[in-house]
Formats: structure tokens, sequence, C-alpha cells
């Protein structure tokens, strides 16, 4: 019997699925949210508790984009230094930056522990490094934490590497202790749960076809028939498209495609991740991987294709990189394979606020696990009009580029360029 790799994420197959709602859309809400994600459901949350009525609509089910589709790590997210976000910004606002980084995973943790159930596991990040120049710089890094926006790192040299992975692919790494992992199913479950008990009505596989400005704020052409809404929110990040060219023009979708190996058993599992953590490398093209949640499967990740949209085009490669950093699973079997568009931006940072009357919170570059719902929350209560919604990233441009309508032509290139680059070990 030819063996058959399910394209079902792995955390979706036993997942108590809510039924998509054929209920009737209202002719006018206050609040209509594009994209029933993580960040347009907790955005939802906040506009609804307040009163507004609220409408989420979604293309596709149920948040199936990568709210579904993710790795589930959750780590500081904001990508450029501290250094780098000086330089360009100031010290001032650079600190506060990093601030809503260290933020985001704070609120995701405090949710977690406090009102939903989406399996919060903080068991730490092991960053593997590449060579031994970037072990070095780890060892930098970490001695020099910029005052305030310390993280609890622990250096991890080559000779105790064991400890920490069952490889000698890497030269050395650091444990981030503050970072975890969640069943991104059921974050976005409960956050679906959460938006509905706030009052919010969330009606899936209803896509919004155009989009105008009306008298009363906005008319909105969708496949069951046209809504008014007085505000409108676009929650699609690595989704956006022709809908607003505005923003589509100024995020860069970018696949990322995961496979689960078949069980291996705990003890195996053990022997590879001692200590359970997220794995994650110095490479430029980037790699991830975890257990599974039951301890029983390795869970990889990575950057195997640029535009490929069949995930199992993809299991080739994501074996091969999976088996060059673990030799012995060199003849385990992949039983599940799947793939989502994260979306990164041209400056490597989220961006929130409003364009043309609409508002919006995407480009989350890949760290959408902590910012989406974190800057959902901040989009809805900057939508309620209130003072706690404000954030650092407030009035910063949203950049793109004049050669740049949607389609990523230059990723090609580019990741090539990152290849050599890791191939050579700089």
């Amino acid at each position: 019997m030819p063996h058959v790799i399910s394209v079902t994420p792995l955390w979706m197959e036993n997942a108590a699925w809510p039924v998509s709602s054929d209920q009737a859309l209202p002719t006018r809400v206050d609040v209509l949210v594009i994209g029933a994600g993580y960040t347009g459901l907790s955005a939802a949350s906040e506009t609804a508790a307040a009163g507004r009525s609220t409408l989420v609509l979604d293309a596709g089910g149920l948040g199936a984009g990568c709210s579904s589709r993710n790795g589930g790590q959750v780590a500081y997210s904001i990508k450029p230094s501290f250094t780098a976000l000086s330089a360009r910004f100031g010290a001032e606002l650079a600190f506060r930056i990093c601030r809503e980084g260290m933020d985001a995973v704070a609120y995701l943790r405090s949710l977690s522990m406090q009102h939903i159930d989406c399996d919060w596991r903080e068991q730490g990040c092991f960053f593997g490094a590449h060579t031994a120049r970037h072990f070095a710089i780890m060892v930098r890094d970490a001695q020099h934490q910029p005052r305030g926006l310390e993280q609890r790192i622990s250096v991890v040299p080559k000779a105790e590497q064991a400890s920490e992975i069952g490889s000698d692919f890497y030269h050395g790494g650091c444990v981030y202790h503050d970072d975890a992992s969640v069943d991104p199913t059921r974050l976005l479950l409960a956050l679906f749960r959460r938006a509905v008990d706030n009052g919010a009505t969330v009606i899936d596989r209803c896509a919004v076809n155009a989009l105008k400005t009306s008298r009363a704020g906005f008319e909105l052409l969708t496949s069951r028939g046209i809504v008014h809404a007085r505000q409108v929110l676009l929650a699609t990040n690595g989704y956006s498209g022709a809908l607003s060219p505005w923003h589509q023009r100024r995020v860069i979708p970018i696949g990322s495609y995961q496979i689960a190996t078949e069980p291996l058993g705990a003890e195996r599992v053990r022997a590879l991740i001692p200590h359970g953590r997220n794995i994650v490398d110095s490479r430029r093209v980037v790699v991830y991987f975890r257990p599974s949640a039951d301890g029983e499967r390795i869970i990889f990740g990575g950057r195997a294709a640029l535009a490929e949209k069949d995930p199992l085009t993809c299991v080739p490669r994501l074996q091969q990189m999976m088996t060059r950093i673990f030799p012995q699973l060199k003849t385990v079997r992949v039983t599940h394979s799947w793939m989502g568009w994260v979306a990164y931006t041209f400056d490597s940072l989220p961006h929130v606020g409003q364009h043309d009357g609409i508002f919006y919170s995407m480009g989350y570059c890949g760290q959408g696990v902590p910012l989406a719902p974190y800057f959902g929350k901040r989009i809805g209560q900057q939508m309620l009009g209130l003072a706690e919604g404000r954030t650092a990233l407030d009035g910063l441009p949203f950049p793109s580029r004049r050669y740049y309508h949607g389609k990523p032509w230059f990723l090609a290139p580019s990741v090539f360029a990152y290849r050599m680059i890791d191939a050579l070990g700089l």
C-alpha cells in the first residue's frame, strides 16, 4: 500500500472545529473585520466587548491562513536589533519598539495562563550557531544586552551541546529561557470563542470582493451580499491581495513549509531534543523545529521553497534539511506536510495603523504567533479610540518599492544568495 502524506496540519486533525455559519449577513455593522485569524479575532474581541456591532469575514475557513498553519513557536519577535533601530529612529523610539516585542510575549503568556487554553509550554528555545563565528557573536550579544531589554539567556558551548540537542551540526548556541510554544489550532479556536462570547459574529467562507468608501463609512461587496460598515480592519497579513492594492504592495508573502515525522516514541524524541525546546539556528534561510505536543514526533519547518503551493512537493527538501541536522532520521517516514504564507515587510517591522480610513495590522515577518494576538488587541483598541491602543509603531512609514506590486519576483535571487552565504559559513 503506498505511503500517503496528509496535507492537513497535524494539530488540526482532532480539533473540535466549529461548523461554518450559513446565517444571513447583517446589512450594516459598526465594525467589519476582514480576516478570521489571530489578528482579526483579537481585534473583534475588543470592539465587540465595547458594544460595537462587529462582523468578522474570511474568504476561507476559520483561520485558514497561517493562524492554523504556523509552527506554534513563541519568542521575542522584533527582527531589527536595538542598534539597527537606534540608527534608524533614535534610541528612545528604538527602545519602545523593542519593548513591543517583549510585551507581545508577555500578553500571550498572560492570556494563555489566565483566560484561554492553548497548550502554553514555556520550555525555552535553543538557538544553534551555524558557525564558530556566529557563536562568538551570540555570546557577545548575550553578554551585552541593552538595559531594560534583557532576556534570560544561557550560553551553551559546543562541548556541552549534547545536553540540548542530539546533533553535532551546530557550533554551540544559546538557550532563551522565556521562549514558549502553543498549539496553533487551540490558540485560534480559543480566540474565536473569546470573540464570539464578547458578541462578535464570525462568518467564514465569505469573501470580500470589493471595498469602497460611502457616506457612512464603507460599502463592502461580499460573496453573500453587500454590507455597510462604519469602520473596517484589514487583518489578512500574508494573504493580503488585490482588495487593497496599497497594502498588497507593502507585504511580501513568503511560504513557510512544515513536516511531521511518524511517531518515533518519546524516548527517541528526548534523545534528539532532551528538554523539549524549540530549536532555531543562525542561518539566513530559516529552519525551526520542536517535538510534537505528545512528545512522539518531530515537527520540522523552514523556507523550503518560494512560491510553491503544493506542500507535498517540498517534502524531499525538508527531509534533506532535517537529516542534515539529525542523520539518525534518514529512514523515518513523514506523515504530514503543510504550508502557509507569512508576510514580510521591506523594513522587517510589523505595521499597525490606518490608510484611507482602513485600519490594518500586518507584516509580522514570520513571528505572528505572539505579535498577531497582541497587535490585534491594540488595533481593536485604536478603533475604539482608546489611549491604551497606542503603540511604538504608530506613525512609522510603511514602505514599499516602485517595482513591487504584490508578486515578489526578487525573492528567488535573494534566497539563492542567502543559501550561498549559509553554505560558505559566513
